[in-house]
């Protein structure tokens, strides 16, 4: 790889950045006269970036719902977003969705797939049904790697009313988690929506983010052909295309519901 794309796309005023997030924030809460933010807490990184920009100005208005499934979620995960809540001190909820899980498979057929992404709608679900007893807004913790390439569940960790951090690739949100402080340990570890058990995001796409982001970021922003990304970032030819087919098979996931073209 080319360490001068990533430096490219990780030296960012992260600053302003985290100002132009909390700006944003407060206006759509203003414009929608909600009474503040909820947002689901993993462990993970995306969505401590999301907890800690919160906390600055907000954290009489945020809730974050942690929701394990206790069959497959790592209990280090838990533990990790409970430290979180004590370090920001926002308030929170421990909700375990296994019962949830377990009783929406005593009516359907098993398949290991599409029960991973029933657990990323069921923790949407109960997320809109605070919002909703509330009148918060639902902060969705996509960031635009994941965005661009579709790795997220439609309906599920996908849906919300704002989405903070979907302008910032996955090695943005580890630098900007760096300039919040976040815990060194949820920055480097391994990304995974734990949608299975042992689910590793790299692992399952088959490309690093730090490929993944550099493909993107020279497609995109660059708007460079497959030829040239390969040359500048040293990156096999088959990965780019890869990173580029996903994004297009995924392009139905990023648009509104579709609607024939009749009157």
């Amino acid at each position: 790889m080319n360490q001068d794309i990533i430096n490219e796309i990780q030296n960012q005023d992260y600053s302003k950045i985290t100002e132009t997030i909390e700006k944003f924030l407060a206006e759509k809460i203003e414009k929608t006269n909600a009474k503040g933010v909820i947002l689901g807490l993993s462990g993970g990184v995306d969505s401590a970036v999301i907890a800690y920009i919160c906390k600055r100005n907000l954290k009489e208005k945020t809730l974050a719902l942690i929701m394990p499934d206790t069959e497959i979620t790592p209990k280090s995960e838990t533990d990790d977003a409970l430290k979180m809540i004590s370090l920001t001190g926002i308030d929170y909820k421990l909700i375990d969705i296994n019962p949830i899980v377990k009783e929406y498979s005593m009516y359907l057929e098993p398949n290991a797939k599409s029960k991973g992404n029933l657990r990323a709608r069921i923790r949407t679900n109960i997320l809109y049904y605070y919002a909703n007893a509330k009148n918060y807004l639902v902060l969705g913790s996509s960031d635009k790697s994941e965005n661009m390439i579709g790795y997220f569940t439609k309906h599920g960790d996908g849906a919300s009313d704002i989405t903070p951090i979907i302008s910032l690739y996955k090695l943005q949100v580890r630098e900007i988690a760096k300039y919040l402080q976040v815990p060194i340990n949820v920055i480097s570890k391994k990304s995974s929506p734990h949608l299975w058990k042992d689910h590793d995001a790299e692992n399952e796409i088959g490309v690093s983010y730090e490929e993944i982001d550099s493909i993107l970021y020279c497609l995109f922003e660059k708007k460079l052909s497959v030829e040239e990304t390969e040359k500048i970032t040293l990156i096999e030819k088959s990965k780019i295309q890869k990173i580029q087919e996903l994004n297009s098979k995924s392009e139905h996931k990023r648009l509104l519901a579709q609607k024939p073209g009749v009157n």
